[in-house]
């Protein structure tokens, strides 16, 4: 268009020396002139439609994205409320799932204080009994008798404590698996906390099934003293592998095979500044599918209404935090090892 109307203002100034043929030329080049103004002016007129029309699609999109925004909010802070229920609920299932491990151990527990309790009400009639023939002597003043009486009391008043320290260890072993655990590491026995929790998860599994029997060892290793974690989730993992190992033991007594010799069998092993602890059955062993899900929330082999598939998840989660490790090895009909290994002193790691 700048090249017609340069070319136009040329002819114009030649316009006294035109030839009818070159006015023609101008005539044609106004046309021409004509018609981009025309195109300019509609594609001018179309610019501003189409601005019109963005501004108000700019404006309509700003305010989806607003009311997208607040959508987003709101679902987040429904997300935040889900999350929130979703952590009671699993801490009302972890405690759940602690009460109902406490309520099998419940019948193993009364067995296990009624012996030492058997035990101080034995010898604390004994001691009548030597009280008794103590202050004869004494009225007698046959004081080597009375030596030897109070040798006796000395010694059964020792077994009494010993039992009684028995049994209160037993009732603060069953009040810490049933407290909400505070998470502080202590200084305790782990070989006394294996042995106490085998004998009470056999005793909770026979209160069930009066019938259930099984070779119980015990390899507790010597070197291992005293370990630093926190005593009440580790007695929970020790339990809750022990009554497993007895689950699958029971399974494959239903079997009814012939020549099955049913055994578990525990151990612990110092290894320097870590401990492992193992728990082996013989019993029905698992696939390799089942054993790939086992530490799975929510996952159990048990009947319905029978476990809440916690039990394994949990345990995992206590030995992870404890900055361990769980190893399992498992063939159907064979049976299976757990075994885990922790820091020997938690306030190191």
């Amino acid at each position: 268009m700048n090249a017609n109307l340069t070319s136009l203002l040329n002819k114009f100034q030649q316009l006294n020396e035109l030839a009818p043929a070159h006015q023609e030329e101008i005539l044609l080049l106004l046309k021409k002139l004509q018609k981009d103004i025309e195109i300019l002016e509609f594609k001018l007129d179309r610019t501003e439609k189409v601005k019109q029309t963005t501004a108000v699609l700019l404006e309509e999109t700003i305010e989806e994205l607003q009311q997208k925004s607040k959508a987003v909010e709101e679902v987040n802070q429904a997300l935040r409320n889900s999350l929130n229920d979703l952590k009671n609920t699993q801490n009302q299932l972890i405690q759940s799932e602690k009460m109902a491990a406490l309520g099998e151990l419940t019948a193993g527990i009364a067995h296990e204080i009624q012996n030492p309790l058997n035990f101080v009400n034995n010898f604390s009639e004994i001691n009548q009994e030597l009280v008794t023939e103590l202050i004869e002597e004494v009225d007698r003043q046959n004081w080597e008798e009375v030596r030897l009486l109070v040798k006796d009391l000395f010694e059964n008043e020792e077994k009494i404590m010993h039992h009684g320290k028995r049994a209160e260890n037993i009732v603060k072993s069953m009040l810490q698996h049933s407290r909400k655990s505070n998470g502080v590491a202590e200084i305790f026995d782990l070989n006394q906390l294996v042995d106490e929790y085998f004998r009470l998860a056999y005793h909770g599994m026979r209160a069930k099934d009066k019938s259930f029997q099984v070779k119980m060892t015990t390899k507790l290793d010597d070197g291992l003293t005293t370990v630093i974690a926190v005593r009440q989730d580790i007695g929970r993992v020790v339990l809750n592998l022990i009554t497993n190992a007895f689950h699958a033991i029971a399974e494959r007594i239903r079997l009814n095979e012939e020549g099955y010799d049913p055994h578990v069998l525990v151990t612990t092993k110092d290894q320097g500044d870590q401990v492992m602890v193992e728990v082996t059955d013989n019993g029905s062993g698992m696939s390799e599918q089942t054993k790939d899900k086992i530490f799975q929330p929510f996952y159990t082999t048990k009947p319905a209404g029978q476990g809440t598939g916690l039990g394994l998840s949990i345990s995992h989660d206590i030995i992870k935090a404890h900055g361990g490790k769980f190893e399992v090895q498992s063939a159907v009909g064979q049976g299976t090892t757990f075994s885990f290994i922790i820091p020997k002193n938690q306030n190191k790691s």
